[in-house]
């Protein structure tokens, strides 16, 4: 049976290269800042990011965790979406490690509105949290994978900036941002004072995120890291993998971009489900199958069954991702699939009713 892995792009394997370089590898212990590997890919990022410094993490939550943590004091308030992924996915910890409080505003169409934004900074008065951070996601991931413009970006710092604020940018998947848009990476986080992104989803690597800003910042979220337990010692062997990623892997995102189009395109066709194809624009797929008598995890099942892997966020929707490890062939397969599996449903349905 084919399998098409459509749950994350944090699937991806990595590439044969990857794996030559991880085994070639020059390695120290990166707790003294000794793994020549590791600096060399926060070099790398930093460069690549136009910012000052990097550090390696674990993970893109460990990433959004010392960013926050570095950028505030507890009792603070951060101004973030609703639907933004520190808030959802988390597991609370901006609250429960940071001591910090949400103040969630509308996102759903991908990125925060400026007066929102405005509207939500608190005064001064002495019984109010104090708004320390705003935080923005790109791409915005629940609300399809849409990539917030610089322009976008450009207009929540001014608001940022006017009330002597930072700017954070969960930048997850800001590489699928710049390959949607066509522009340099430098375009989104010239307006932001701290960045983080994921090499472990269409990036490939096996391991790892980047937090990127000034010097200052990056220093205190080191020192953070080792409090939550992120020191690392001979990380190079992760950091081989990374600068392989940052090199070879940031153009091929394209195909994903491609391949996502493709499937959305496909099932949109299809009686019963919806798609909104101008939400498509990354790797990010999310299907609309309130039309049919059916629950999404019971449909999860059923396409399980049928060798194709994918999620439900909601009770109404799937979620597919694309990534290196789903070719086109596999596109069709899924369309295919999913065709004659609505087919059978809405059989069933009528038989019944």
């Amino acid at each position: 049976m084919r399998i098409v892995e459509l749950r994350s792009d944090t699937f991806t394997l990595p590439t044969e290269e990857m794996l030559e370089a991880i085994r070639h590898a020059k390695l120290g212990n990166d707790g003294y800042g000794e793994d020549p590997t590791v600096n060399r890919l926060e070099d790398m990022a930093a460069e690549m990011l136009g910012m000052e410094d990097a550090l390696l993490v674990t993970s893109g939550t460990q990433g959004n965790l010392v960013s926050l943590l570095a950028q505030t004091s507890p009792g603070e308030e951060v101004i973030l979406g609703r639907n933004s992924h520190i808030f959802l996915f988390e597991m609370g910890s901006m609250a429960f490690i940071a001591g910090l409080m949400a103040h969630i505003i509308d996102d759903s169409s991908g990125f925060l509105d400026p007066e929102d934004v405005e509207a939500a900074i608190r005064s001064d008065f002495e019984l109010f949290p104090k708004t320390s951070l705003v935080c923005m996601e790109n791409t915005h991931m629940m609300a399809g994978g849409i990539a917030v413009t610089p322009e976008q970006i450009k207009a929540v710092k001014d608001v940022v900036e006017a009330h002597n604020l930072r700017l954070y940018l969960d930048g997850a998947r800001i590489f699928n941002a710049a390959v949607a848009l066509g522009v340099d990476v430098k375009a989104f986080t010239r307006n932001v004072d701290s960045v983080m992104f994921c090499l472990s989803k269409g990036l490939c690597c096996p391991v790892g995120s980047l937090v990127v800003g000034d010097s200052d910042f990056i220093k205190r979220a080191r020192r953070f890291r080792t409090m939550v337990g992120g020191t690392m010692r001979q990380a190079g062997i992760i950091a081989a993998a990374g600068i392989v990623a940052l090199e070879k892997m940031i153009d091929r995102l394209r195909e994903d971009h491609e391949n996502a189009r493709r499937l959305a395109e496909g099932l949109a066709k299809i009686d019963g489900l919806k798609i909104d194809l101008s939400k498509v624009q990354t790797n990010i797929v999310y299907v609309d199958i309130s039309g049919l008598n059916v629950d999404a995890e019971r449909l999860v099942r059923m396409l399980k069954e049928r060798g194709i892997k994918t999620t439900s966020l909601t009770k109404s929707s799937l979620r597919m991702v694309t990534h290196k490890d789903v070719s086109r062939e596999d596109i069709d397969y899924v369309v295919e699939t999913m065709e004659q599996l609505v087919e059978h449903i809405q059989e069933k349905s009528c038989s019944e009713g």
